[in-house]
């Protein structure tokens, strides 16, 4: 095919083009990654309501607190999950090496994208595809990650997710929450 037989206007929807550049990031190609995403958004609480005080107490009986962890990890969800992505930022940006580490490994993958348009690379009379290319990027900043303490920092962002929305969960009486549902105890 010519490409200058070919003919016609190309018209972009009116919604792509008022996006944004973190729309145009944003847009996913799987419908059920789009769903999903756009769910959690709808489902995010009012953050007053999430950090209110007042409604933290203890449960009162461990299957009060089972109810309540299981309720509030559900009704939550959304929160939890910015929970999560806030200690992820904060991870990042307090580990310099870490940073720089994600800034050198994602500009190499920049740089063979915008290579891989252009022209091929030649390693010792050999053309390497782009996904050998993505597989050296990967393989040389290994030990970059290693240096910079990436899986310390992954176990120590799980762990301090966990922590943190376990102790939310276990804390935070729903409204609608009966606090005073009489104990059932064995009579012997």
């Amino acid at each position: 095919m010519d490409p200058e037989k070919v003919t016609g206007d190309i018209e972009i929807p009116a919604d792509q083009q008022k996006q944004g550049l973190a729309g145009k990031m944003m847009t996913l190609s799987s419908p059920a990654a789009r769903e999903w995403l756009e769910k959690r958004r709808g489902n995010i609480r009012p953050w007053a309501e999430f950090v209110a005080t007042a409604k933290f107490r203890s449960p009162a009986n461990p299957a009060a607190w089972g109810k309540r962890v299981m309720k509030n990890v559900e009704f939550y969800q959304s929160n939890y999950l910015f929970v999560f992505l806030g200690l992820v930022v904060y991870c990042i940006l307090t580990n310099p090496l870490l940073l720089i580490a994600i800034a050198a490994c994602l500009g190499a993958c920049y740089i063979i994208k915008l290579r891989s348009d252009e022209k091929k690379l030649m390693l010792m009379g050999k053309e390497l595809s782009v996904a050998q290319q993505y597989g050296v990027v990967a393989v040389a900043s290994f030990p970059l990650f290693w240096l910079a303490s990436a899986g310390t920092t992954v176990f120590w962002v799980i762990g301090a997710s966990f922590f943190l929305i376990m102790l939310h969960a276990s804390l935070h009486a729903e409204g609608g929450e009966d606090e005073t549902e009489p104990m059932l105890e064995e009579i012997v």
